[in-house]
């Protein structure tokens, strides 16, 4: 196993309670267990109030009157073999939006247990269907530990009267979180997020940034974030870390493989001091409905890029994952479940000419290491 430098003084933040940073094993840094989507789907003629900060979540998303009536016939299918390629391309249905089975949740991780899996993080913030207890419940029903995210999503998802909310009050809900526990549950985050912004950022995203880069300082927990989809919007999240008082050494700049095309790109932005994390392993798709024009990249690529960044001197801030977000991910709806990384990118990986020192040093050392505290 890869020396845990950094790591074995402190402890790793899970549903279940702390545990050694050597316990975590082959850990997935970017998943979802238990969330929900689907409000960025809306009904039609559903539309935002100019200046409303009451708003209900979602009513800046995607209106559903918009929509070709093809689409709109289809938007509440469940997920099912004829509708699943249409699903996998669109993304636009509710039923594949909505992670709320436990049962589901449990078999998925059972599998990634069996597989060699020991941990995954649920990124999924406040907003963004989380489920504290349901997690818990999650963990102790498969094996796996489970790190849990805080904070607040994107703009689409933020609850009635965050505008209104003070920085400082953001923050002490966040502090609370990783330190007591989320309210009424005892159940205590290991990460700061993932703290999600638009593109352009708005004002209520870039203060709950703020608020996350004062709780970070507070904590020392890992902060995670979900930058806007434009080639800009990592360095100005890291410019924004660092204007506000984060670590950046302790951030997770997620979605690059959505984000970032270019060689060059990736290197400055590696110089910031963040980790790297390309978690979209199994994704492989030109038909990406958030961002038509993105370059997505298949997995030999995303190998590519790795060694790269490895070459560059970068191994040890570089972290993979899935980004399991929707139903037609699951191996219960026709997708390859969180063990694709173990199953497939893991064999990719030797094959392209990484060695089992690097392979661990990406599975298992780095998430331990971005994932301890203290």
């Amino acid at each position: 196993m890869a020396e845990l430098t950094g790591a074995a003084a402190g402890r790793v933040r899970t549903v279940l309670g702390d545990v050694s940073p050597g316990a975590l094993g082959h850990t997935q840094p970017h998943e979802h267990v238990l969330c929900d989507m689907s409000p960025i789907i809306q009904p039609w003629g559903l539309r935002p109030v100019a200046g409303d900060d009451d708003t209900p979540p979602g009513t800046g998303g995607r209106i559903t009157s918009e929509f070709p009536a093809s689409v709109r016939a289809r938007i509440d299918d469940p997920v099912r073999p004829d509708t699943y390629d249409w699903i996998r391309r669109t993304v636009l249905n509710r039923d594949n939006l909505r992670l709320l089975s436990e049962d589901d949740a449990t078999e998925e991780l059972g599998l990634y247990r069996a597989a060699g899996g020991g941990t995954v993080v649920d990124s999924s913030p406040v907003g963004l269907g989380r489920d504290p207890l349901g997690l818990a419940r999650v963990s102790r029903a498969s094996g796996v530990h489970i790190v849990m995210g805080s904070g607040y999503y994107c703009r689409d998802y933020h609850p009635p009267g965050l505008t209104r909310t003070p920085v400082e009050a953001v923050r002490d809900e966040i502090v609370r979180d990783v330190q007591e526990g989320v309210s009424d549950t005892g159940v205590r985050a290991g990460l700061i997020g993932e703290i999600g912004l638009s593109w352009p950022v708005h004002p209520v995203e870039e203060k709950v940034l703020r608020a996350a880069c004062l709780a970070q300082a507070a904590t020392g927990a890992p902060l995670q974030i979900h930058p806007g989809r434009h080639p800009d919007a990592p360095l100005q999240a890291m410019r924004a870390v660092a204007e506000a008082g984060g670590i950046p050494e302790r951030v997770v700049m997620s979605h690059l493989d959505r984000t970032l095309w270019r060689a060059e790109d990736l290197l400055e932005l590696a110089r910031t001091g963040c980790y790297l994390e390309l978690d979209l392993f199994g994704q492989e798709s030109s038909y990406y409905a958030f961002n038509p024009d993105a370059r997505r990249p298949n997995d030999r690529t995303r190998v590519e890029w790795l060694q790269l960044l490895a070459e560059a001197g970068h191994l040890d801030r570089l972290l993979v994952s899935q980004d399991i977000c929707q139903k037609v991910y699951l191996r219960r709806y026709g997708g390859p479940g969180y063990t694709h990384i173990l199953d497939s990118a893991v064999p990719l990986m030797r094959r392209m000419g990484m060695s089992d020192k690097e392979i661990t040093t990406l599975t298992v050392a780095n998430p331990a290491a971005v994932l301890t505290v203290g």
